[in-house]
């Protein structure tokens, strides 16, 4: 196992992400070190907790969910927010219904990003979940108190030469001397944080695309059986680590078995 390095400071994630991999940034540091100079891709960048820890210069971050991608894409021109958020029930089935009538009109606009934050905040356990029909529907949240950020002008700051993009994983357009971090949606059955999902048929071709890269790469996933041999016998290597459940769809907070799967590093 690599020698623990501590992560230079950084802006914290500005979502709540169920599987975010901040704790885990601490042993992906030394794996980063040599590779500076070259440009991070995420397939799944999810919350941005290693993006945000490792800090890279240049970096193209992709996800699925493309009303995450129009926040970050926000946050990077400098969202101001305009709107007084509550934690309270009845604005918030407001403001969730707001949103999915924006999804219809004007899914990429300020106003669908600031209600996609406070819906985040502010819904039960920070799940971002939606229905067959693409519609977010998060209950509402049970937090005694939350802190709403309103200054998000460090994040424009951190993302100066990162490129954000939503679509396929299979479609980015790689370079050889990418460094890959991919951490798919986990091999459980709660995978519906976009619209369509992520099947086991995505999960095996999530590890062939990262296992034809020929620079460093690295994928994680939760140690299900299957996904340990899938791994094998993609060649990579293998090692095991305890992950939390800080925000989990089922209320679950056991630590999950968590595989770290490296390739031409």
């Amino acid at each position: 196992m690599p020698e623990m390095v501590a992560a230079p400071a950084s802006p914290r994630p500005p979502l709540k992400w169920a599987g975010g991999k901040r704790w885990q940034v601490p042993s992906l540091v030394p794996l980063w070190a040599a590779h500076q100079h070259r440009r991070l891709v995420e397939p799944f960048c999810g919350g941005l907790a290693v993006a945000l820890g490792l800090q890279p210069a240049k970096a193209l971050l992709n996800d699925a969910n493309p009303h995450l991608i129009s926040f970050y894409q926000w946050l990077k021109r400098g969202l101001a927010i305009t709107m007084a958020f509550e934690n309270k029930e009845k604005p918030y089935y407001r403001h969730r219904r707001r949103f999915n009538e924006l999804m219809q009109t004007e899914p990429e606009g300020s106003e669908a990003a600031q209600l996609f934050y406070y819906l985040n905040r502010t819904g039960y356990n920070g799940l971002c979940r939606f229905n067959s029909k693409g519609e977010f529907n998060v209950p509402f949240g049970t937090y005694k108190k939350i802190g709403y950020a309103s200054d998000f002008s460090s994040y424009a700051e951190a993302f100066a030469q990162w490129e954000f993009r939503h679509g396929d994983f299979e479609d980015l357009d790689l370079r050889p001397s990418d460094f890959i971090y991919a951490d798919p949606p986990y091999d459980v059955e709660f995978t519906h944080y976009s619209k369509g999902g992520f099947s086991w048929e995505d999960q095996v071709r999530a590890a062939a695309f990262v296992a034809r890269h020929k620079g460093p790469a690295i994928l994680v996933n939760q140690a299900t059986p299957r996904i340990i041999e899938m791994y094998e016998q993609l060649g990579f290597r293998l090692r095991f680590e305890s992950a939390p459940r800080r925000i989990s769809c089922t209320g679950d907070r056991r630590p999950a078995r968590e595989v770290i799967a490296t390739r031409n590093l």
